[in-house]
């Protein structure tokens, strides 16, 4: 296992976009249809991320709580009454794992995103997680202006409405040249 000052020499990083969500908004019933089996996926991927030794970075909104910290953020999203449970647990972050916060729809917008990566020697961003149309796609977007390589597994992102979704891979696929092929698909 690589210890976190180790570059990573497969040179690319798992992100996982919005993943540690308590899902407390007015569509997120749309979004827990789609958003189960993409979680099943995603896990799946990360762990042969983990077996390939490609980092896996949790990028994550911080829901307005600014003085907030992983642990706290998972724990509030796996009470009881989170609709998101079900997927922070199945999603839950390893000791191993990095955290990124991010107050905007992007990962890289005033976060240390790009710092990390650059230190981690990636050049290529696995972009997966919540809503494909929104936080997945702008994040997708910031990393093709990076010039990172871009992929996005089409069956590790939901968003609220199959619609939504499948309009937002085409857009990556042709704006962003971004790999679009199901997860299983992915080799390192």
């Amino acid at each position: 296992m690589k210890n976190a000052h180790t570059p990573n020499h497969r040179g690319a990083a798992l992100l996982l976009i919005d993943v540690i969500n308590d899902l407390d908004f007015p569509e997120a019933e749309a979004l827990l249809r789609f958003a189960r089996p993409m979680a099943e996926q995603i896990r799946k991927l990360k762990e042969r991320a983990k077996t390939a030794g490609v980092p896996v970075i949790y990028v994550n909104d911080n829901f307005g709580q600014w003085q907030s910290d992983l642990a706290a953020q998972v724990r509030h999203c796996e009470r009881t009454q989170s609709r998101g449970r079900e997927i922070v647990q199945q999603l839950r972050p390893a000791g191993d794992d990095y955290f990124v916060v991010k107050p905007k729809h992007s990962g890289f917008y005033s976060t240390s995103l790009d710092v990390l990566l650059r230190h981690l020697e990636c050049e290529e961003v696995i972009v997966t997680g919540i809503a494909t149309n929104i936080c997945v796609l702008f994040t997708a977007n910031d990393a093709y202006m990076r010039d990172y390589k871009v992929s996005v597994p089409r069956d590790c992102a939901a968003a609220n409405s199959q619609e939504d979704h499948d309009y937002a891979i085409r857009q990556m696929e042709f704006s962003l040249k971004a790999d679009v092929r199901r997860s299983a698909e992915i080799r390192w």
